[in-house]
């Protein structure tokens, strides 16, 4: 596995990837230093110059190949996750009923939170019923952080 630390303006960022795929963005809790003993791949490379482009407000759509690992219903949640729009929020209970099942909220708002791939696959875009916010595996600072980036209006709604 190849991986690359950045920089954001919400904190250090991890990029893993494996062979051709990108498997893991995780926000860093704890500042890492970058180990000497690989160079980040093209792939890394690219991954950060997007998510750098993301955070300047100059893309909106990410263009990279995914690969996260997770059980079959956690795939079908991420991969609904990709056709929510940049700007916009579901709750859990809607991305559930896209999932033909108001009963999977619960297990949604699971999936959700084991996202291994934070900011790409946007599930910082999901709220409350209420519109709230409420759990963020990166921590709710930075889901309002992230919302706010995409949407000064949602912002505004939200908080």
């Amino acid at each position: 596995m190849n991986t690359h630390l950045i920089q954001s303006p919400i904190g250090q960022i991890k990029l893993a990837a494996e062979g051709e795929h990108l498997v893991q963005i995780k926000f860093v809790e704890k500042e890492e230093t970058a180990s000497d003993s690989e160079a980040p791949s093209l792939l890394l490379r690219e991954a950060e110059k997007q998510l750098q482009a993301y955070f300047n407000r100059q893309l909106t759509a990410f263009d990279l190949p995914l690969a996260p690992l997770g059980t079959e219903f956690q795939m079908k949640v991420w991969h609904e996750l990709l056709k929510l729009p940049y700007g916009a929020t579901w709750t859990y209970k809607q991305l559930a009923l896209r999932l033909k099942s108001e009963k999977l909220t619960r297990a949604v708002g699971l999936a959700n939170g084991k996202n291994p791939l934070a900011i790409v696959v946007p599930c910082h875009r999901v709220v409350g019923a209420n519109g709230a916010l409420t759990g963020y595996a990166g921590g709710l600072h930075r889901k309002q952080f992230l919302l706010g980036l995409e949407s000064p209006q949602v912002q505004q709604v939200l908080f």
